[in-house]
Order: C-alpha cells, then structure tokens, then sequence
C-alpha cells in the first residue's frame, strides 16, 4: 500500500495510457469491422442476405469472415514488432499498439457482426421494406437496434481482450499498466507487480460493466 500510495500519480498516469490504447482501438476497429460485415453478407433490396441466394454470396461471407479470423491468430507481440515495420515508427512509438489493436478488433467484431446481423429475422427486414423504408432507413432503424444484443456481446469480449493485449506492449517499452509488471519484475518489487495485475483487471471489470449498462439502455425493448 506505501508503495501505491507513493507512486499514485504515475500509477495514473499509466491507467490513463493503458485505457486510451484499449477503447480507441475498440471504437476505430468496430467502425471498421461493420461495413465489412456488411460485405460479406450483402443485402438484396428487401432486406434478405445474398449469402442465403448465391453460391458467389458464399464464398464472399468466407472470404471475409475467414480472412479477419486468420488476422487474430498471429500472436499480439509478433505484430506489435511488426508495425515499425509498416508504419515507419519507432519500435516504442503507441501508434504501434493502436494499429496492431485495431487490427485484432477488427478479426474478433466481424464475426460479431455477421452474426448479429444474421440474427434480425428476414420477415422483419420485409415488412420494414414493405412500409417504405429505404435500405438505408431500414439499417439505420431496425436492423441495426435489432442487433445491437449480439454486437454489445461482441464488443464486450473485444474490450475485455484488449485490456489484456495492450499489457504485452509494455514488454517492447510501450508505457501502460504493463510498464508495472516488466519494472516491478526488474527492479523486483512484488507490490508493483501486483498494482499493475490488480488495476488490469479493476479495469477490464469497470469496462465491461459500463459497456453493459450502455448496451442495456440501447435495447430496452428487449425482454428482461
């Protein structure tokens, strides 16, 4: 406890670092993963999923959902080192963990994504179709309210992640809560260590709540 108490506004300053290198890439990569979500399934002019109509339709749901599934199995700190690379940045630069972030939202929320929008019934999208909505409308006000429970899972799962990721930055010199366990092990101090450890999960349960409440109060239509 001295040892917090002594060090609390760097240990704030980490948590502020630690939670914009976790969100940003959340929000970025979920704006990224809808319109892809969106390619793979297509949408006929009433609303039903070409995916259902057309062997072409398929193979482009696979492609897309197969090929962001591929994306998150390369290991997180393979591409952190990566990104230099890529980017052009310095190897401590955060860009590197905000790219790398968005990336993996991005494999994780287009299956959410497709899924969610799968689960809208066909005969919804019909009858908004039927009483005038243009694709637009319908997307904007059935269908994407329909399947925001799927997607808030989804999204629930990718913060969680994220939290834990943004971690392994700290091994490459990246600053985030991660910066506690890499110092607290060289230096060998156990009570940084288990600040950092403790204030990880104390934030990955705070997020997680909070995006529960926000996806409770976006469907309060839904049944208790």
């Amino acid at each position: 406890m001295s040892w917090f108490l002594a060090n609390l506004p760097y240990i704030g300053q980490l948590t502020a670092l630690h939670l914009a290198q976790s969100v940003i890439p959340v929000v970025v990569g979920f704006g990224l993963a809808l319109p892809l979500a969106r390619l793979a399934l297509g949408r006929r002019a009433d609303g039903r999923s070409t995916e259902a109509y057309t062997a072409a339709g398929r193979v482009r749901k696979g492609a897309v959902v197969n090929g962001a599934a591929l994306l998150y199995t390369v290991p997180s700190l393979a591409l952190f080192v990566l990104m230099p690379l890529v980017l052009g940045t310095s190897i401590t630069s955060p860009l590197n963990v905000y790219v790398a972030l968005t990336i993996y939202v991005v494999a994780m929320m287009v299956r959410s994504a497709v899924d969610a929008f799968e689960s809208v019934s066909p005969i919804t999208l019909e009858a908004a179709t039927a009483v005038g909505y243009t694709p637009l409308h319908r997307f904007w006000q059935v269908e994407l309210p329909l399947s925001l429970p799927v997607m808030i899972a989804g999204l629930r799962v990718a913060l969680v992640s994220n939290i834990s990721m943004v971690s392994v930055g700290a091994v490459i010199g990246i600053q985030s809560l991660g910066t506690l366990f890499t110092d607290g092990l060289r230096r060998d101090l156990p009570a940084e260590i288990i600040t950092g450890i403790l204030l990880t999960l104390v934030l990955a349960l705070v997020l997680d709540r909070l995006l529960a409440l926000v996806g409770a109060a976006l469907t309060r239509w839904r049944k208790p």
